[in-house]
């Protein structure tokens, strides 16, 4: 039995016209001769009613009388209303179907509410119900713990139900549809000129999507490389072919013949230089910050200062005060995006952060800040100036 697992986010959902091309699609797909297996999202994205933002603010004023397990099931309401919808439009296209929540599909959870980890899926029901030649469709997002109360998944967590699906069905590949036709080089909304990579390995993607990316969930690039599962992303609305994702994927496997894969970005960032003169001291700042659940970034440590970034949102709602109460000397910029290039291309690479400073001195972009990892190189700068630091990257290194 050939398996395909095909997750429909929220705008694919979202209307009459959208959920009939998800009815060509999966058409399409059992002509080829798969099983399929649909994962859906909540409909639409706020302001659209039955979006989880939009179920969330049903209970918007009561933040201080909010119990976490009846947020999950309030949430988990969307994913519920999508798959009913679906097997409703299957079924009166002559589809077999029946929509499958977390519990009926067999996911566990771990028993945190709001951002719930699958611990393991037990593929029988679903079996069962391919057996018959129906077409499940499993509400994404969530799952049951040790106590049977509903948990979700937290953010993509959708994406992250659809692989884990995969991984327990055997599943020959995972499809995710979107908006888009696959993964872009660079954020089109930034630069026009960005290009559909056709193949991408798990490892650049996760860097990508764990650097601003926002066509999969890094947790579900994570699991598809744990499993081994192969994972398209396609757009719902044309036939574009996508991109597809494998640990290593064709072309790659023998000679790699690019530098970088792609470039993402993140807006809302703020540089932090901490005056810190004895290392001791320098420990003591760096765990009062993760106790309080100020999560650094970029950080770089020199016998005298300390560097990072973070969202200027947690350093207004948390971080600022917090370092006013340790009497810290500090500086910080504001208005500022940390900007990413990832490509396990440069790994054994020379000269790669040469270019990186050279097209953006060019570019006439400043560096406020920099770090390098394995395949990643990122760099602050000033949120005015990520157009051309992009286009400036995107033509250096011909992505």
């Amino acid at each position: 039995m050939r398996i395909v697992v095909m997750k429909f986010g929220g705008t694919s959902v979202a209307t009459p016209e959208s959920r009939q091309r998800i009815l060509e699609k999966v058409v399409e797909s059992r002509r080829k001769g798969n099983r399929p297996v649909v994962v859906v999202s909540a409909m639409g994205r706020a302001p659209s009613p039955y979006a989880t933002d939009s179920l969330l603010a049903l209970v918007g004023d009561f933040a201080e009388f909010q119990c976490p397990a009846e947020l999950d099931q309030l949430m988990a309401v969307g994913e519920t209303l999508s798959a009913i919808v679906i097997s409703h439009t299957f079924r009166a296209n002559d589809i077999p179907s029946r929509s499958f929540d977390g519990r009926q599909a067999g996911i566990e959870t771990t028993d945190e509410h709001g951002d719930g980890k699958v611990v393991f899926i037990d593929p029988q029901p679903l079996h069962a119900y391919l057996q018959t030649g129906g077409v499940p469709v499993v509400t994404g997002f969530q799952g049951v713990n040790s106590k049977g109360e509903v948990t979700t998944l937290g953010r993509g967590g959708s994406d992250t139900s659809a692989v884990a699906l995969g991984a327990a069905l055997k599943a020959h590949f995972v499809e995710i549809y979107t908006d888009v036709d696959g993964v872009m080089t660079c954020d089109p909304r930034v630069y026009d000129q960005s290009q559909i990579l056709n193949q991408i390995n798990f490892e650049e993607m996760g860097e990508l999507a764990s650097e601003g990316a926002k066509v999969i969930h890094p947790r579900a690039v994570e699991m598809a490389d744990m499993h081994g599962v192969p994972v398209w992303i396609k757009n719902t609305l044309n036939d574009h072919p996508g991109t597809f994702m494998a640990r290593a994927v064709p072309r790659q496997a023998y000679e790699r013949d690019r530098v970088i894969s792609g470039i993402a970005h993140m807006f809302g960032m703020t540089g932090l230089v901490m005056k810190v003169n004895e290392r001791s001291r320098q420990v003591e700042v760096l765990q009062k910050l993760a106790d309080a659940g100020v999560n650094l970034d970029l950080i770089n440590v020199t016998p005298r200062l300390l560097y990072a970034i973070l969202p200027t949102k947690v350093f207004q709602s948390k971080g600022e005060a917090l370092l006013q109460t340790m009497g810290l000397e500090y500086q910080t910029t504001h208005g500022c995006a940390k900007l990413s290039i990832v490509g396990a291309g440069m790994r054994g690479t020379p000269g790669v952060m040469a270019q990186v400073v050279s097209c953006l001195h060019e570019a006439g972009v400043p560096i406020i800040h920099s770090t390098d990892s394995n395949i990643t190189i990122s760099i602050l700068v000033s949120e005015e100036h990520v157009p051309r630091a992009v286009e400036a990257l995107h033509q250096q290194f011909k992505v």
